[in-house]
């Protein structure tokens, strides 16, 4: 199979890129595609065992500044690609050691009951409606204000960080992005100076305020930080909740099961991150030396990463991969990687996917599909998942 040939941004391949996957898997576990017309050739790991392997490699590195040292600078250099998503050790150590304590298992779950008001609070604003784009009205405004409040974002501002995420991250809005980026930097300039004069008791403060071995973050990092937890964090709970939703929609026996048992929800999530996840690619990788990787050889500076969504249906690992189970047991996906570039927010999409989905069943227990599955369309975004729009009806 020539993968070359493999148009990753196209509708077709976005409206069922599994079968692609189930080729390619069989012929190429680790193998070049072409990305970009006109970029070098980039590596991509399909299947579990390559994909684990890459994410947990140390020879596989995330900062661009260590790579090209001659191009790429601190001053070159986006914002959101000096966190610790972008990071190595021991860089990465630090910056993770100063935002994780913002997100412990004890503060992620204080936020339950406030996660259940905001969906309450969304599935009777549905209510005045027979049919509504769940997406829009639904999956996205809890995400986006459990993460504006949890920053410290006031509410009359989140609708521009609704339309700065979407640009950052959807790949037909390119040319929009520079201008966009300069207003996301401007605000964020606006409301750390802020925070800085008048600390409150939100992230953005205990961010500004946080140390580890009497370090800080740059202002450079800060503003790194606020990006990743507003468009990584964000996007991919929008899209857990909505694939996730459409993975029930379109499998009745399951989403029977499901509203038959509330209690499998949290194996319900786990199972729509496996089989539909919101992340179809990680983020960029670059071999840091030259050597041999799964029988290949990788020379310094290539371009790596990870189809996610490829190693969700490796029938190595899954058991029946191609059936969605909400009761399965052994479930090791890597929607959230691995290794030390874990997702630190798991938790938080976890418990939001889990009340998001539970309150809606509740509140609509006869959600339908108003649409064919082959009319959604997909956006056209390299690293999230996630359909433009889902119309539902509510009755």
């Amino acid at each position: 199979m020539n993968i070359k040939s493999l148009d990753l941004f196209s509708q077709k391949f976005h409206q069922n890129p599994y079968e692609y996957y189930e080729q390619i898997r069989l012929h190429e576990p680790f193998a070049k595609v072409k990305l970009y017309t006109e970029a070098p050739d980039s590596w991509m790991a399909f299947t579990y065992e390559a994909a684990e392997a890459v994410l947990k490699d140390e020879r596989f590195i995330k900062d661009m500044r260590t790579v090209f040292p001659g191009e790429m600078t601190d001053e070159n250099v986006p914002p959101i690609s000096q966190t610790m998503l972008f990071a190595d050790p021991p860089n990465h150590r630090r910056l993770r050691s100063l935002v994780q304590s913002g997100f412990t298992p004890k503060k992620i779950m204080s936020l339950s009951g406030r996660i259940e008001e905001i969906a309450r609070e969304q599935a009777k604003r549905m209510k005045e409606h027979e049919t509504v784009d769940f997406i829009e009205t639904y999956a996205f405004p809890i995400p986006i204000i459990v993460i504006c409040e949890l920053l410290g974002v006031p509410q009359e501002d989140q609708l521009d960080f609704q339309r700065w995420s979407n640009v950052l991250v959807d790949i037909n809005e390119a040319s929009q992005y520079d201008e966009v980026l300069m207003e996301f930097m401007m605000y964020l300039e606006k409301l750390i100076h802020n925070r800085r004069q008048s600390p409150q008791n939100d992230l953005l403060s205990h961010l500004i305020q946080a140390e580890e071995d009497g370090d800080k973050l740059t202002a450079t990092e800060l503003y790194g930080v606020v990006m990743l937890l507003i468009v990584a964090g964000h996007e991919t709970t929008v899209n857990l909740i909505s694939n996730g939703l459409l993975a029930l929609l379109t499998h009745p026996d399951q989403l029977a099961l499901l509203k038959n048992d509330p209690s499998l929800i949290s194996k319900a999530i786990d199972e729509f991150l496996r089989y539909n996840g919101p992340v179809e690619f990680s983020t960029d990788r670059w071999a840091r030396e030259s050597f041999t990787f799964m029988g290949q050889q990788v020379q310094k500076g290539d371009h790596v990463i990870v189809s996610l969504a490829s190693t969700g249906r490796d029938p190595e690992v899954f058991s029946h991969p191609e059936k969605l189970d909400i009761t399965r047991e052994k479930n090791p996906h890597l929607a959230f990687g691995k290794g030390i570039h874990y997702c630190l927010g798991a938790p938080l999409a976890r418990l939001e996917g889990e009340i998001a989905i539970r309150v809606l069943l509740e509140e609509f227990p006869n959600v339908g599909l108003v649409a064919n599955l082959s009319d959604l369309e997909w956006r056209q975004s390299f690293i999230i998942r996630g359909l433009k729009e889902l119309p539902i009806r509510l009755a």
